[in-house]
């Protein structure tokens, strides 16, 4: 599928680099991110916004009952809300963000499956 055809709507969704978490711009930014919101912030600021997320995602997972289904536990998302998921997702947090993860004991793993 060339860019040309993804439908207008659709090209302007980010992904959490933490939980892979899909929504617009403007939803990480009035909200925040329903899994990662505690620690990245993102409710209000947008360098987090940008800083946090990425444009640049693989797949989508429409997630409903993520505690029951085989399709999450593989991606390691079943203990996260219900919603939509990319499979893979391309960039890494910034350095200070990953220390304060490990400073609450929250272990990073980045969601880009393209490079394993």
């Amino acid at each position: 599928m060339s860019f040309e055809t993804v439908p207008k709507d659709l090209r302007g969704l980010r992904a959490c680099l933490v939980c892979s978490l899909v929504k617009s711009f403007d939803q990480f930014e009035y909200d925040g991110c329903d899994n990662c919101e505690e620690f990245l912030r993102m409710k209000n600021n947008k360098d987090n916004v940008y800083d946090c997320t990425s444009n640049n995602f693989d797949g989508l997972i429409a997630v409903m009952a993520p505690e029951d289904s085989w399709v999450t536990k593989w991606q390691r998302i079943n203990r996260f809300t219900r919603g939509i998921y990319a499979i893979s997702v391309s960039g890494r947090l910034p350095n200070g963000v990953i220390r304060e993860m490990k400073n609450r004991g929250i272990p990073y793993r980045p969601r880009d499956t393209s490079t394993r």
